[in-house]
């Protein structure tokens, strides 16, 4: 694998603890996914879609220590948007369920 391949496939560090999910003001779904991908440092190759979110996030925080993830702005997101996003608020709660280390709250 050249050096190319290896940097799509990495997974960036997570600087942060708690993360913070800020929707805020968000209106499209891929503006969703692009900070879902940075804040967990998801690889070049990351779907955006729900399926692939799952993906990463498995396993993602297994021994890693405690991470918290605060969730801002999910109410004022619109509302076909945010009927649409219930989708990764039952995927952080199988993520949560899977690895406890890490808690989702959802603040607004």
């Amino acid at each position: 694998m050249n050096y190319e391949e290896r940097k799509r496939n990495e997974f960036k560090p997570i600087t942060e603890n708690p993360i913070i999910l800020d929707f805020t003001g968000c209106k499209f779904l891929g503006e969703i996914h692009l900070i879902l991908k940075i804040k967990f440092g998801l690889p070049e190759y990351y779907g955006e879609n729900w399926d692939a979110l799952w993906d990463c996030l498995q396993g993602l925080f297994n021994q890693r220590g405690n991470f918290k993830v605060n969730i801002y702005g999910f109410f004022s997101l619109p509302n076909d948007l945010r009927e649409y996003c219930k989708t990764m608020l039952e995927i952080f709660d199988d993520v949560h369920e899977e690895t406890p280390n890490v808690l989702f709250e959802l603040i607004s």
